[in-house]
């Protein structure tokens, strides 16, 4: 079946809120040939992994309607991912589990799972291109662009990608963690989440260094303690 065929119909509130190349063509006319988008899904969280999508776009095809992922419902990105996972020049999701995000912290475990994502594209990129303030990749190629997500199109389509694929992860993950919605929540803080985490407990993908754990009866289960971040301005990958 025709990947076209199950494009989205795009809300009016998205029609006017397009992702631009503008960026990545400023980049490849400098000669930058590999513009890598990346994007994080994951971090608030309380349970599960912390995903970081990869994406590096072809310069001759474009692909319509990507968008956010916030922005879309999960229907749209669902409709949207194969779309985007055979339009890339190359991608790719890179995870850190729950437990690395207890061990590690989650400013490392962020960038655990952003190395894990670059060094799984397969090309070597010549920049990087992060949404947000905080360079979590480093080795002097990233360009930080505020709020990349809605605005530049690699960082866009990395973040379908992303949600995308952790999300099934944690649908997955329902069937054996009945009670606690995460086929709904995907491990994020709500209602029925807190009410069964003071009914039952955590499961083995809580992350356990978190603070809501201060917060629950006693279940046997220890607190952890996070580490504190490592130099911020580390490289992720050799150079």
């Amino acid at each position: 079946m025709s990947s076209v065929a199950t494009a989205p119909r795009l809300r009016k509130a998205l029609k006017r809120a397009a992702p631009g190349l503008s960026v990545e063509r400023q980049l490849w006319d400098a000669g930058d040939d590999v513009v890598v988008g990346v994007d994080e899904v994951g971090r608030g969280s309380w349970a599960g992994p912390l995903t970081i999508g990869a994406a590096v776009l072809p310069r001759d095809r474009r692909v319509n309607k990507v968008r956010d992922s916030k922005a879309l419902t999960e229907a749209e990105r669902e409709a949207l991912f194969d779309r985007v996972s055979t339009w890339c020049r190359a991608w790719a999701v890179g995870h850190a589990s729950d437990e690395e995000c207890d061990e590690l912290g989650m400013s490392e475990a962020q960038r655990l799972a952003a190395r894990r994502a670059i060094e799984a594209l397969g090309v070597r990129p010549d920049r990087v291109l992060v949404d947000g303030n905080w360079d979590f990749v480093g080795g002097g190629i990233t360009r930080r662009i505020v709020r990349g997500d809605a605005t530049c199109l690699s960082i866009s389509a990395a973040s379908i990608l992303a949600k995308v694929s952790r999300d099934r992860i944690m649908r997955a993950e329902a069937d054996h963690y009945p009670g606690y919605d995460f086929e709904l929540n995907k491990g994020y803080p709500c209602p029925r989440h807190k009410v069964a985490l003071r009914g039952m407990g955590p499961t083995a993908i809580h992350r356990r260094s978190w603070v809501f754990m201060d917060h629950l009866p006693w279940t046997g289960v220890a607190r952890l303690v996070a580490p504190p971040p490592l130099d911020p301005q580390g490289a992720l990958f050799p150079l």
